[in-house]
């Protein structure tokens, strides 16, 4: 299949080339016959055209062009896009892959490819089921603009409060003639350990126009990255040993029942991570008069990444110590305990394939006509590979005594293993413990149809109407996998386990004492393999959740250009309508009780009979926008706007099954339950901003929004019993164990939760509408040029503030905002005679990344990057990139700045390159 793969993308650039032999020479006499006929490209070009898309369009837009075909601002799409005021990224190993607008996260943003929605999916249980896009599974050389519209629009779907990013690609009739443009680069990444220190990126495409008939482009990337992680951290919750400490510290006027929260773990691990990306975009063009266009297009992307993580942890199963002022442990000590030495192997295969159809009829001269119509899918580990494998060995005995003193940025950790003859480190004091196989499948899939029509009038002010309907179905389908299993008798003795010294690492973090003295070496799939080999390991059947939406809207907008006095008035009023009826299932076993499997285990027994809930909702959405713009001066514009938006509800909190979340012998009894009847959010949206363009590229802007969301959907947890198949309470039947209980064996009747135990009181967390919340903010934006010296520079910052906010020392239920944050940036750069350079810093304020019983909050993070090219002539430039100059750290907390959940260190990255284009 590869090999013919590489055959038909042969035959296509052949035939391009071929075929555009005589384009180009036509292009080549046209433009001598015509010397005033200059194509400009260039930093300073993609700011022009980024300064006019937000000048002339109606509402607020901001927009990133390409400099020139395959050659975007940036290596990755969602790091360009946080240059844009408002707009903040997260990351992931160390690259942006997620964007949050105006205080609202990933999920409140609708990200759309040539004006389709496009679908997502991620196998990896951390990342959910989510709807918004990830921004590292498209290469940023295939993309020619990025618009980011902040206000609503009647002809755009519906999805986003805080945005609507749509991605543009080239077409072959946007450019005259044959076009061909080639890159190649080496990657290095510092953060590497184990893969390769140099790893490549290969661009190339190629498009012919010809004569404005037919056209053709293809466009391929493949991009290789090998990188590494360092990261050290806990896990802390409320309550865990707080009869054993000391609480006379805790300001009662912030905290007044004194509670504590204490450590479960501390840990620090490394990870060694390769990614493969592949991108591939054909586009075919055809006008057979002059009133019609029709264009066919496919997309794909494939995205794969192996990840293998080694982890050094300890675990407090009743800490003693003394709590700070806010009721946090900071100074955990643990006797007759064990060390644990983890590893991990994550493995994400995603393949999108996306095929698309639009006609463009121009009826009359004044009328036109456009049908679009996409089916869409992103599929994640299609196979059914498990997506997480983990493995986990211990020390015998319970020898262990230790301290970790969370005061300092990362833990301080110091350890006695005297009472073990060798250490704990020593090959003969580390036994097995536990596997752990997880993850999701998951395809999701998008068919759109989009009619959409276009009067322009000569009737006094109304100049424009615009009219359309849509139909799109949504559909998500899951299995999630997840086997949990102590294999304490496993033989061990062919496991490849060795240690790594962790001098040196972390080093972007102060810590109070050290971290562990070394780090586990081997690989969770070697350990499964055994365990498969000695007749341990079994796999839990998946459980099954899924979800179709299928929305019709209809809309009308239309356009007036009034004169007052000597300003010009532009005004765009419409109004969309859409329904939406929701289909959700769940395939899960049904529970017959809880097994006493293990001292630190409860574990579900199933009755092997899938059992499928189904349930049904629907509702719809009125959606009126105006868009008022003033052309005050020839420099000053001022905009007003008001639109009503949507955001649908995530994924997985409408499933509706219930999940039980690792319950263990005395606690915690945890699990969650989703709500098929959510609604959307919606949100009122007002923008105010006044822009002064007082030069080419060169202006000054200021913009007021405020949004008042409805609908808001927050975590609540609720205390309750949960019953089996018969209809009864689940009970505990480690609390008075029967004889020889517990037992790993399964099943084992004797160790089940009867009638005679205790009955359990589960802490299940379920998502609702809550009341409203309002955020508001500023944005303040300065783009300007040095004259003709080629140098220039930007500044922007993003005030934001909600009136809600998290509050440590709550522990009910409660609404914030997640991704709330201010930021800013800098930019200066240089672009003439051939050279062109830039360096940014970008800056995000501490935000709320998950809300709930247990929060993450994000501390403030500054980073800075820098490229630079050179052209050799006029079709050869060579470049440098470098990402993370100063080798910056993130880091988590839960609810105190103290309860470190994470704290990561990257590296730099380096490129290295040279681009053709012909």
């Amino acid at each position: 299949m590869r090999h013919s793969m590489f055959k038909l993308n042969t035959v296509l650039i052949s035939m391009l080339a071929a075929s555009g032999f005589t384009t180009t020479a036509q292009a080549q006499q046209s433009q001598a016959d015509d010397p005033e006929i200059i194509q400009v490209t260039g930093i300073r070009s993609s700011l022009n055209k980024s300064a006019a898309i937000k000048r002339d369009a109606s509402g607020v837009v901001d927009a990133i062009s390409a400099e020139d075909i395959g050659k975007f601002p940036d290596t990755n799409l969602a790091e360009s896009l946080q240059r844009i005021t408002g707009v903040s990224i997260d990351r992931t190993n160390g690259e942006g892959n997620q964007v949050t607008v105006r205080g609202f996260g990933p999920s409140f943003n609708l990200v759309t490819l040539n004006g389709r929605q496009m679908p997502r999916s991620s196998s990896l249980l951390d990342d959910g089921i989510p709807r918004n896009f990830n921004f590292r599974e498209i290469s940023a050389e295939s993309v020619s603009g990025v618009e980011v519209h902040k206000s609503g629009k009647a002809h755009v779907y519906s999805g986003g409060i805080g945005s609507t990013i749509n991605v543009t690609t080239a077409r072959p009739f946007d450019h005259p003639g044959f076009k061909a443009v080639a890159s190649a680069k080496a990657v290095m990444d510092t953060s590497n350990k184990d893969g390769r220190d140099i790893t490549p990126e290969l661009f190339a495409m190629v498009s012919n126009n010809m004569d404005g008939v037919f056209g053709i482009s293809l466009s391929l990337s493949h991009a290789e990255r090998d990188s590494g992680k360092e990261r050290a951290g806990a896990d802390m919750n409320w309550g865990n040993g707080s009869n054993n400490v000391n609480t006379s510290a805790i300001d009662t006027s912030k905290n007044p029942t004194k509670k504590v929260w204490a450590p479960f773990t501390s840990s620090v691990d490394v990870s060694n991570t390769e990614r493969t990306r592949q991108n591939g975009q054909l586009v075919l063009q055809f006008a057979p008069t002059d009133d019609l266009v029709a264009t066919l297009d496919y997309t794909l992307t494939r995205f794969e990444q192996k990840t293998q993580m080694n982890r050094m942890s300890l675990w407090f199963d009743s800490p003693t110590g003394t709590a700070d002022s806010n009721g946090t442990l900071t100074n955990a000590v643990q006797t007759g305990d064990e060390l644990n030495f983890w590893a991990w192997d994550y493995f994400e295969k995603t393949e999108g394939d996306s095929l698309g159809l639009n006609l463009e009829w121009h009826a009359t001269d004044s009328l036109k006509f456009t049908f679009d119509a996409h089916d869409s899918t992103s599929e994640s580990n299609p196979d059914g590979t498990n997506s997480e494998n983990l493995a986990n060995l211990a020390n015998p005995g319970k020898l262990v005594d230790y301290t970790v003193d969370f005061s300092g940025e990362i833990p301080g950790i110091t350890i006695d293993d005297s009472a073990l003859a060798g250490g704990a480190f020593n090959k003969d004091n580390i036994i097995p413990d536990l596997f752990q196989t997880r993850g999701f499948q998951i395809k999701n899939n998008i068919k759109q149809y989009n009619l959409q029509g276009e009067w322009e009038l000569d009737a006094g002010a109304l100049s424009k109407v615009n009219f359309g309907v849509s139909n799109t179905t949504y559909a998500v389908d899951t299995k999630q996998f997840g086997t949990f299993a102590f294999v304490t008798d496993l033989d061990i003795s062919g496991l490849d386990l060795t240690f790594k010294s962790t001098s040196g690492m972390l080093d972007a973090f102060s810590a109070n004492g050290n971290i562990f003295p070394q780090i586990p070496r081997y690989q969770a799939s070697q350990f499964i393999e055994l365990t498969k080999d000695q007749d341990l390991f079994f796999q839990v059947a998946p459980t099954l959740n899924g979800i179709e939406e299928k929305t019709n809207a209809a809309f009308v907008s239309a356009d007036f250009n009034l004169a007052a006095g000597n300003m010009d008035v532009s005004i765009n009023t419409g109004l969309r309508y859409e329904q939406t009826d929701v289909t959700a299932y769940s395939v899960q076993e049904g529970i017959t009780a809880l097994q006493y499997f293990h001292v630190e285990e409860l574990k579900a027994v199933l009755d092997g009979k899938p059992v499928a809930q189904n349930l049904e909702g629907d509702y719809d959405a009125l959606l009126p926008n105006i868009d008022v713009k003033v052309d005050l001066t020839d420099e000053l514009v001022a905009r007003a706007s008001y639109s009503k938006t949507i955001t649908r509800s995530d994924i997985a909190s409408m499933f509706p099954s219930t999940n039980l979340i690792a319950p263990r012998p005395g606690g915690p009894y945890n699990a969650s339950q989703g709500n098929p009847n959510l609604l959307p959010f919606e949100s009122d949206n007002i923008d105010l901003s006044l822009e002064y363009y007082y030069g080419d590229a060169s202006y000054i802007s200021v913009g007021y929004f405020v949004k008042d969301v409805d609908n808001f959907i927050g975590s609540s947890l609720e205390k309750r019993t949960i019953n089996n198949v018969d209809g009864n309470p689940l009970t505990d039947p480690s609390v008075n164990p029967a004889p020889g209980c517990p037992d790993s064996d399964i099943p084992t009747p004797a160790c089940f939760g009867d009638e005679s135990d205790p009955v359990i009181t589960w802490d299940v967390t379920t998502n609702g509408n809550m009341a409203k919340a309002k955020v508001d903010g500023w944005e303040l934006n300065v783009q300007h040029m040095f004259a003709q010296s080629g140098f220039g520079a930007i500044a922007n910052y993003t005030l934001v503030d909600a009136d809600v906010a998290y509050n440590p020392f709550n522990l009910e239920s409660q609404m914030a905002l997640e991704g709330l944050s201010d930021s800013a940036n800098l930019v200066a750069f240089y672009d003439d005679n051939g050279i062109q350079a830039r360096i940014a810093y970008n800056w995000r304020d501490e935000f709320l990344k998950r809300g709930g019983a247990n929060p993450i909050h994000v501390e403030a993070y500054g980073q800075i990057d820098a490229n630079a090219s050179y052209e050799i002539n006029d079709n050869i430039s060579v470049f440098v990139e470098a990402l993370n100059i100063t080798d910056e750290g993130t880091r988590s907390y839960e609810r105190f700045p103290e309860q470190v959940l994470s704290a990561e260190q990257f590296g730099p990255r380096f490129n290295l390159g040279v681009r053709a284009s012909f």
